[in-house]
């Protein structure tokens, strides 16, 4: 069940065409709709991104730098094709974990633009994990 403070995220998503307020006005948030990796159940999570010039968005399983992985970087791992509301936009996706030369040539780009991510980095030792999200032809929909 989610807590109280992401489902008021997602209200206040789905209510302002993807603009929230409070502590993450300004922040480019999206919604993810993922498979629970057990119960195969969807679960939805408001998660920061980033667009890249080729039109892929990426997202960091931070966590808030805790220790452990979020729940639904577990999920995305086994279930990578997901729903991705952005705007009034939903759409496909498939999630992909970026790594090794990739993720260190991303890793600065993503800091240099969200410094609160390396700040979530230095408070753990495990590293972030980082997803692409690339749109599925022909799945684009009007929520």
């Amino acid at each position: 069940m989610p807590s109280d403070f992401t489902q008021s995220v997602i209200a206040e998503f789905r209510a302002n065409q993807g603009r929230v307020g409070g502590e993450l006005a300004g922040t480019p948030i999206l919604l993810i709709h993922h498979l629970g990796v057990r119960t195969r159940a969807e679960r939805v999570t408001p998660v920061a991104y980033s667009a890249l010039p080729d039109g892929q968005f990426v997202i960091a399983a931070s966590n808030g730098g805790s220790p452990t992985h979020p729940a639904w970087y577990h999920n995305i791992t086994a279930h990578p094709t997901i729903e991705v509301e952005l705007g009034a936009e939903t759409f496909t996706a498939l999630a992909k974990e970026v790594t090794g030369a990739a993720r260190a040539e991303l890793w600065p780009e993503l800091t240099a633009t969200s410094p609160t991510l390396a700040k979530f980095q230095a408070k753990t030792t495990r590293q972030i994990p980082l997803f692409t999200l690339t749109r599925t032809a022909g799945t684009d929909r009007r929520s």
